[in-house]
């Protein structure tokens, strides 16, 4: 008897993101003076924008770092070139990708073709993106302790107050997470929990590499937020940095819902949601997000040129220079998931 037919999810259609960031666009556009986004976009000076993304492009070296450490740790032993190109190749696919996740398939597929151990690559790239979040996480938390010195008395209430609840929030999903009678899932659903277990013991065991790799990421997360910090100071958002701190990444995070491309749209209505209460106009916080968005765009494109062009001096198969771990030369199968 044959296996049945799996058809794809309607809403993973990559017309459908696009869709939905054209729609949250168009939302925006219609609700907030369409002409004030359009005069704050055209005060940021020429010279701005390749300095922005030359900045864009130098920051992402930190984050190579941080995913060839976790990598080889778990045993993929990619060399420093390797480990960029492929991670440029993943910044491509991030933007022009149907999500983030099709953006770590294509940066796995890349590493494969110098990667000692496949397995490896899958379970450091886990880490790596699981660490991402606990980054952002840790930057806005910073923010979060710093931003209510910028806001009113009433204000300040209804910001810790909601700062309260989503603490709350997070601390019962992960009680719930850690409680979770995992064995009472079916067969099919705790094979595919295997890799994460398997990463989580592969970096218990190099606890000084984990912290590492927690601290780039938190450090690129902050630069990231200095850069657009400095976007919006050219729009004329003139709030303190530690404000961005706070909303930058949760604006971030809330781009990764699956629900637009590339999270355009969902990010520029999070951020004039999440500036609102520290006196920053709507339009000033779509357009200052609507710039940074232009700067991920031309960075994608820049991204997988260089690692196109890098492809010429092409690495050979059966290994890179210098790894940790056992060298193994299996391949996991990859899929939109990633693994």
């Amino acid at each position: 008897m044959s296996a049945p037919v799996r058809r794809p999810c309607w809403w993973k259609h990559p017309a459908v993101r696009i869709a939905g960031s054209l729609v949250l666009l168009a939302m925006l556009f219609t609700i907030l003076p369409f002409h004030e986004i359009r005069a704050a976009i055209a005060s940021v000076p020429w010279w701005v924008w390749p300095v922005a993304l030359a900045t864009y492009m130098c920051l992402h070296l930190i984050g190579v770092a941080k995913w060839r450490l976790l990598t080889n740790v778990a045993g993929a032993g990619l060399s420093f070139g390797g480990a960029a190109r492929a991670y440029y190749w993943g910044l491509f696919g991030n933007t022009f990708l149907p999500s983030i996740v099709g953006g770590d398939a294509v940066r796995m597929a890349m590493a494969l073709k110098s990667a000692k151990s496949g397995h490896g690559l899958v379970l450091g790239s886990l880490v790596d993106r699981f660490l991402d979040i606990i980054g952002l996480v840790l930057v806005a938390g910073i923010g979060a302790w710093l931003s209510p010195l910028a806001l009113t008395a009433d204000s300040r209430r209804i910001f810790l107050l909601a700062i309260g609840l989503l603490t709350a929030a997070g601390v019962a999903g992960v009680a719930a997470l850690l409680l979770f009678p995992v064995r009472r899932l079916p067969f099919r659903v705790r094979r595919k929990l295997v890799p994460v277990r398997r990463a989580i013991r592969a970096t218990a065991v190099r606890p000084g590499a984990l912290g590492s790799a927690l601290l780039l990421g938190a450090l690129l997360q902050s630069l990231l937020v200095v850069l657009n910090w400095q976007l919006g100071r050219a729009i004329g958002i003139e709030i303190p940095l530690y404000v961005w701190l706070f909303v930058w990444p949760l604006a971030k995070i809330s781009g990764l819902l699956p629900v637009t491309q590339g999270g355009i749209g969902v990010r520029e209505a999070a951020q004039a949601a999440l500036f609102a209460p520290f006196g920053v106009s709507a339009a000033k916080a779509v357009a200052t997000g609507l710039v940074f968005e232009v700067v991920i765009l031309a960075g994608g494109l820049v991204g997988g040129a260089l690692a196109f062009l890098a492809g010429a001096r092409r690495e050979p198969t059966t290994g890179a220079h210098g790894g940790d771990g056992a060298v193994s030369h299996q391949r996991p199968v990859l899929t939109q998931a990633g693994a």
